[in-house]
């Protein structure tokens, strides 16, 4: 493979924010689990909902951390291999990400202390609003974060002078006309994480044999959150589909297969590959009219075909008609389980089902399946611009050369794997013990205890 520096700069950049992008999403949505435990503790004084918020929380700041490392190599990347991107964009990204810093990584951190050791430190009510505090900080990073990044999609409110962007509207940067749809997208999606990831956790205790309230309270709770969020999330999709139709057609052309415009109506290839260079979808499966249907909400809607957009404009359908579709189908099947527990628990049926709880596990990693498959179509579907009509991708790579950025790639490829799998063994060893059976014990005998009871060991059948 003769790949250029611009692509092995690319692929790094890939490489590194897959990493980084599903510790923050698991991070997003156990915390406001967390938050939610820790009040239904206060507000009812039952023991396993504190078992449950200590349990989570061990995780929550593996994660938390594991979070922080990957994003700050990523900082790092923008200067040393997108120093064009820097340079010309860098009056916007710059203080949108100071933003983030300032506003919600140091809430973050000036709480999460609070949160993780200060439950015998201060009150139950000031140990509350800390793990809120916690919590919020998380939604106001994405906030930030989605505000950049939108922007890069959609930019507005800028004039360029002098080969770098100027500013000029602050809220039309920060609210251009793809950051609403992408904030509740990307918001929505880390609570559906984290719930599968919870419920995932319940599964497993439940397969082996575990019945008490704490395993059986987080398998519920992540079950309802999902019965709630999952079909928000298609709703919410279907708008930002919409979204992108107008102000990125050639994305949309490009996730559909679409070459050719059609007339009175366009169809919807359910399945095939595309082939960049014939300029056509081999094998495809077509729907009449449904591609019209989903994303004009017309009967005879056009959408244009990639045809009507320049050679050099064009995504790459290959990949992104694919990433797409398993961000999509493992979403309907995300509604369909959620749907299937409902009716279990109307049964009485969900803690003794095996076979759903089985499904139930195996669908832990789909949030994060979904996460990436749909960053991939939204990122990739972007090129060849990294702002979107403004700015190339071959314009913004810094002046490296192949073998700069083929040895810094192996290097980050050894040592993520090394540390990011190490802690994601750990983060499955805890998620494996599950949480302690503490609120289930006997009291403990008063009176004289023999002194061999206090061996660490001794109370162990």
């Amino acid at each position: 493979m003769n790949l250029s520096a611009l692509d092995l700069s690319r692929l790094q950049f890939a490489f590194t924010v897959s990493f980084h992008i599903i510790f923050p999403a698991m991070s997003i949505g156990l915390a406001s689990f967390i938050a939610v435990l820790e009040a239904a503790w206060l507000k009812t004084g039952k023991p396993h909902y504190k078992t449950l918020c200590l349990f989570w929380s061990k995780i929550f700041a593996v994660g938390f951390g594991m979070g922080v490392v990957s994003g700050v190599v990523m900082a790092y990347q923008f200067g040393t291999n997108w120093a064009g991107f820097s340079k010309f964009a860098g009056p916007i990204t710059g203080p949108l990400l100071t933003y983030e810093v300032m506003t919600a990584f140091f809430l973050e951190a000036g709480f999460l202390g609070i949160m993780l050791f200060g439950w015998d430190r201060v009150g139950r009510r000031a140990h509350f609003g800390a793990t809120l505090l916690v919590a919020i900080g998380t939604l106001i990073s994405t906030f930030w974060i989605l505000a950049s990044n939108s922007w890069m999609q959609t930019p507005q409110g800028f004039s360029i002078e002098n080969g770098h962007v100027v500013p000029l509207d602050w809220f039309a940067i920060i609210f251009n006309p793809s950051f609403p749809y992408r904030l509740a997208h990307m918001a929505i999606a880390a609570f559906i994480v984290g719930a599968l990831v919870v419920a995932a956790t319940g599964a497993w205790h439940l397969l082996h044999g575990r019945r008490d309230p704490a395993v059986k309270t987080m398998f519920s709770m992540a079950l309802w959150l999902l019965l709630v969020l999952a079909p928000v999330q298609a709703v919410v999709g279907d708008q930002h589909g919409l979204n992108t139709r107008k102000y990125q057609p050639a994305k949309i052309a490009a996730i559909e297969g679409l070459w050719e415009t059609e007339k009175g109506g366009t169809s919807l290839n359910l399945i095939g590959f595309p082939d960049m260079q014939a300029e056509e979808t081999r094998y495809a499966i077509k729907i009449p009219h449904l591609g019209s249907v989903i994303l004009t909400h017309t009967w005879t809607g056009e959408i244009r075909g990639l045809k009507d957009f320049p050679k050099d404009d064009r995504p790459n359908s290959s990949i992104i008609f694919w990433t797409f579709r398993i961000m999509a189908g493992l979403g309907m099947l995300m509604i369909l389980l959620a749907l299937i527990g409902l009716i279990l628990r109307r049964h009485d049926r969900i803690y003794e089902s095996r076979l759903y709880q089985r499904a139930m596990l195996a669908m832990g990693p789909a949030g994060f399946i979904t996460l990436l498959a749909g960053w991939i179509t939204t990122e990739a579907g972007r090129q060849p611009w990294v702002v979107y009509n403004v700015l190339r991708t071959a314009q913004a790579v810094s002046p490296v050369t192949q073998q700069d950025v083929g040895v810094s790639l192996m290097i980050f490829v050894v040592v993520y794997f090394l540390v990011f799998c190490t802690g994601i063994y750990y983060i499955l060893k805890l998620m494996r013990l599950g949480p302690p059976l503490d609120d289930l014990a006997p009291p403990v005998p008063s009176g004289n205890v023999n002194s061999s009871g206090r061996r660490p060991l001794a109370a162990v059948e």
